[in-house]
């Protein structure tokens, strides 16, 4: 969907007068702490969307008594916008990332969002803010729209109304090098008929504590297993997962317990494309631990908007800590990293139209 498609436009625009970019340091962007000059705003009441706004980034205000701070009614998207080669900008696959918002939103009792509204204020912010998107390798702006229940209400109920909003921020890489993982065998991500396969905020916050117990072992992030039996192989902790098995790419399958993320059915399609191996199944701890004895499990990494294709180095199987390959001697990883940025960065192949010039 092009830019042009859009002539009449649902909500008003604000431009602030004095832009901050010049006070950002491009060579040295943290990732995820540094905004873009504008936000959108959109409030569903009495039983409708409200007219939007696109204006300054800035704080809000509200009731101590708002139900998203009481009862978790919270969900939020990461999408990117990408550099191209003759200085334009792209967004990869927006159209799945707001199909998942709306999938999200019904799990948690919320409004869907029209798609054509968001659509038009990403393309919007994307106009007054592309200055802000980055041309550095493994730059990116990174696109955060999330939704949270306003309704200044105590009681366990949906919210009668809702926030609507997205903000970017340009960003580096999200792991600057390969990461330790912990297969973790005791707490539970997600369970069968939970909010797994949604992207709600409560499903992060349940993760921080085991994520710190597993950093002070010193990894870095966590493999979940299935909440029933602790044997299956689920999803990392900011990012699916995938290994190389013998040869093949092998992606643990989604269910309602597994986020179906947009990179990992990215990756899995371009390695189609390209007549790589790839299996969707279940896998399992210990498949993972006869394959690394027998030396046939050679590469683990994970995938996500954020992390993009991350090397894990080491798994913290149950008994022994079983150290990768070197990176050096990977090809599967390397080749799903070279795809994805062709496609994303507009320097290569895109098989399947995903990238949408704004």
């Amino acid at each position: 969907m092009l830019m042009e498609d859009y002539t009449t436009l649902g909500f008003d625009i604000s431009p602030v007068h004095t832009s901050r970019l010049n006070d950002v340091d491009f060579d040295n962007l943290a990732f995820g702490k540094v905004f873009s000059d504008h936000m959108f705003v959109m409030d569903f009441a009495d039983g409708k969307w409200q007219r939007g706004e696109v204006s300054a980034f800035g704080p809000m205000t509200f009731s101590p008594a708002m139900m998203s701070l009481h009862y978790g009614q919270a969900i939020f998207e990461g999408m990117k916008a990408f550099r191209q080669p003759d200085g334009s900008v792209s967004l990869f696959r927006p159209g799945a990332n707001i199909k998942r918002f709306n999938f999200s939103a019904r799990r948690m009792s919320m409004p869907e969002v029209p798609e054509d509204v968001f659509m038009q204020a990403l393309v919007e912010m994307l106009k007054l803010d592309q200055g802000w998107v980055p041309s550095k390798a493994d730059s990116a702006l990174y696109i955060r729209p999330f939704m949270f229940a306003t309704e200044a209400h105590v009681g366990v109920r949906p919210s009668q109304r809702y926030r609507f909003c997205i903000f970017t921020c340009p960003v580096g890489a999200y792991y600057t090098k390969a990461v330790r993982v912990k297969v973790e065998q005791h707490f539970t991500r997600a369970a069968h008929g939970g909010t797994g396969a949604a992207k709600a905020a409560g499903n992060y916050a349940g993760s921080l504590y085991p994520t710190e117990l597993a950093k002070s072992e010193g990894y870095d992030q966590i493999l979940w297993t299935d909440a029933s039996t602790h044997t299956a192989v689920e999803e990392c902790g900011t990012m699916n997962v995938a290994f190389v098995i013998d040869g093949k790419m092998v992606v643990p399958k989604t269910s309602d317990t597994v986020l179906s993320g947009v990179t990992r059915a990215s990756a899995i399609h371009l390695m189609q494309h390209e007549g790589i191996d790839v299996e969707e199944r279940r896998v399992t701890v210990q498949e993972l631990v006869d394959a690394a004895e027998a030396g046939s499990l050679t590469e683990a990494f994970g995938l996500g908007t954020a992390a993009t294709v991350s090397p894990i180095c080491t798994l913290g199987l149950p008994g022994k800590d079983w150290d990768l390959p070197d990176f050096a001697t990977w090809t599967v990883a390397p080749t799903v990293k070279k795809s994805l940025d062709g496609v994303r960065y507009g320097t290569g192949e895109d098989p399947f139209g995903w990238n949408i010039p704004v």
